[in-house]
Order: C-alpha cells, then sequence, then structure tokens
C-alpha cells in the first residue's frame, strides 16, 4: 500500500539515493522542500541543474571547477613545484581549510581498489604522470585515505614516480588508519602534513 501521493513517493525515493541518507530522512527533505514556497524550491532544483551543467574538471589537477583552470590552479602565489594528491575533491576541500599547504593538488577521483574493480587506468594516474614528466615538479605529497586502498594507491604511484627524481612523500599518520580525509579536523590535518615522510 502506497501511503504518499506519486509525486511526493518520486521525491522521497530520489532523496533517499544520496549517500548516507535513509527513507526517514528522505521523507524529512522531501516534506521540507514540499513545504518551501515555490520559489525557494525552484531555486535549489536551478541550483542543482546549473552545477550539473557548468562544473567540469580542472584541465591540470582533475578538480571540480567552472573554468579550465580552478582558481588554485591559476594562482600565481601558489607554488607550483609542489602537487598534494588526493583522492576526492572533497579532499581537497579539507586540506584547504588547514591553511598549511600553498601548493598545487592534483584529484584522482578514487582509490586503486581490485576488490572493487578499480585499477589505475580507472583514476587519474596517468594525468599526474604527465604533470610531473613536464618537469619543475619537486615533490609529491601523497594525501590518499590511510586505508588499504589509499595506501595501495599511494605505493603504486610512488614506484611510477621514482624514475623521474621527484621526491615522493606521504602525509604523517597524524590521520587514524581506517579513517578518511573528509571527516579529519583541521588540527589533525596539518599535523599530517607538517610530519610527512618520504616513501
Amino acid at each position: 500500500m502506497e501511503y504518499f501521493a506519486p509525486p511526493l513517493q518520486a521525491l522521497i525515493e530520489e532523496f533517499a539515493k544520496l549517500p548516507g541518507i535513509g527513507n526517514k530522512t528522505a521523507q524529512r527533505l522531501a516534506f521540507y522542500i514540499i513545504n518551501q514556497p515555490e520559489e525557494k524550491a525552484q531555486k535549489f532544483a536551478n541550483a542543482i541543474l546549473n552545477a550539473k551543467k557548468s562544473l567540469c574538471y580542472c584541465k591540470e589537477c582533475q578538480n571540480l571547477s567552472d573554468k579550465d583552470l580552478c582558481n588554485i590552479c591559476s594562482n600565481p602565489a601558489r607554488d607550483h613545484g609542489i602537487i598534494c594528491v588526493t583522492e576526492s575533491p572533497k579532499d581537497v576541500l579539507q586540506m584547504e581549510k588547514t591553511n598549511e599547504f600553498k601548493g598545487v593538488y592534483h584529484v584522482l577521483h578514487g582509490a586503486i581498489s581490485p576488490m572493487d574493480h578499480v585499477g589505475p587506468d580507472d583514476i587519474r594516474i596517468k594525468e599526474l604522470v604527465s604533470r610531473v614528466a613536464e618537469g619543475g615538479i619537486r615533490e609529491v605529497i601523497m594525501a590518499t585515505n590511510p586505508n588499504l586502498e589509499g595506501e595501495t594507491t599511494a605505493m603504486y604511484i610512488s614506484k611510477l614516480l621514482k624514475p623521474f627524481g621527484v621526491k615522493v612523500t606521504r602525509i604523517a599518520h597524524g590521520v587514524p588508519v581506517g579513517g578518511e580525509l573528509e571527516f579529519a579536523d583541521e588540527v589533525t590535518l596539518s599535523k599530517a602534513l607538517k610530519w610527512r615522510v618520504e616513501l
């Protein structure tokens, strides 16, 4: 038996597809949107569509951007000789909150995970190697998550980059093993960056 009108049920089902959103939270979100004035609901819908249409990947670092080069890559004040490698754009945001890192980034959009059928060709490793091959890079900091997939990815990339003579470091384990950068606080990330070690 259906408890909700089909349009409301469809909205609940769409919210429930979002990561971390269960059925009850999906219902709360759907009722919240329905109870908003139409112009607010329209503004919300437009924001989703605009983000989907306008965002692309930075041609340099692969982070999300609305231009060919993101704000970090196009900033001449950043140290373009140091690249911090992260698994996702959310990790870049966390690193930036520390105000500790003044270099540039490279976003892999995942980690090597044979169990999930994700290999090196499925993430943005080739683009990183190309950046390093162009020259001018002094250090690559591996800031992948401190779990099995993140460690595997960091080691794989460090082996690929060794022939270029670039220093490859790993953020220190101020971040708990098995955790994710997205949930680490600024102090923990600051310490992890400060005490990074060479691979």
